[in-house]
């Protein structure tokens, strides 16, 4: 099982050399096996590629570009089915080849479509249950954390009762200490407020 993939070396076109460029290049960086055919120096190489891609495979004018890219005899695709299975990580099925051992090669649409209706929907049904259960847990969560919140509140308020209170011992303390001051201090100021005032009433 030889991978062919048909090239122009001496295309004139720098989109097809790019092209050609990406394929032979993803090939070789994956160590997928496969031989390059010039159709550009070989007559029979050309004329094979073009009479093995399928007709509805053909661009309109009839003459498919290179790089198209064969399994044996098979035909696999041009560039830009080639692209789409890179996108999708479908290469190995799009190259008609076994995928190597330990790669993660995700299924083709066709074949993710083709299982049965009952596991997507087990997978469906699964997926709520969590998701209910996940809330349910969520709630009894928040139960617990607000009667948690409601001890710790209830301790703070004690706390800060007793701080306030003793606080408010010492305010008073303090507070009659600073009245009897301000009173005697209001009783000293009075008279020069007094003469200030006669002074005030000479001026006018």
């Amino acid at each position: 099982m030889v991978i062919k993939v048909f090239v122009a070396t001496s295309s004139g076109s720098i989109a097809i050399r790019k092209k050609q460029q990406e394929v032979v290049g993803f090939l070789e960086a994956n160590k997928i096996d496969f031989k390059e055919f010039d159709i550009a120096g070989d007559e029979d190489n050309r004329k094979w590629m073009r009479e093995n891609v399928p007709g509805e495979k053909k661009p309109q004018n009839g003459i498919p570009l290179p790089p198209q890219i064969f399994n044996e005899e098979q035909y696999c695709g041009d560039f830009d089915s080639f692209f789409s299975a890179k996108e999708e990580n479908i290469i190995y099925s799009f190259l008609g080849l076994a995928p190597p051992p330990g790669s993660k090669v995700t299924k083709s649409p066709e074949e993710a479509s083709s299982l049965p209706d009952g596991d997507v929907a087990g997978e469906a049904q699964s997926t709520t249950e969590g998701t209910e259960k996940a809330e349910e847990s969520g709630e009894q969560k928040e139960g617990d954390e607000d009667v948690g919140d409601l001890a710790g509140s209830q301790e703070k308020n004690e706390e800060e009762g007793e701080t306030a209170a003793e606080e408010s011992k010492g305010v008073t303390a303090e507070g009659a200490e600073g009245e009897a001051e301000g009173e005697e201090a209001e009783e000293e100021e009075e008279p020069g407020e007094e003469e200030g005032e006669g002074d005030e009433e000479e001026e006018s």
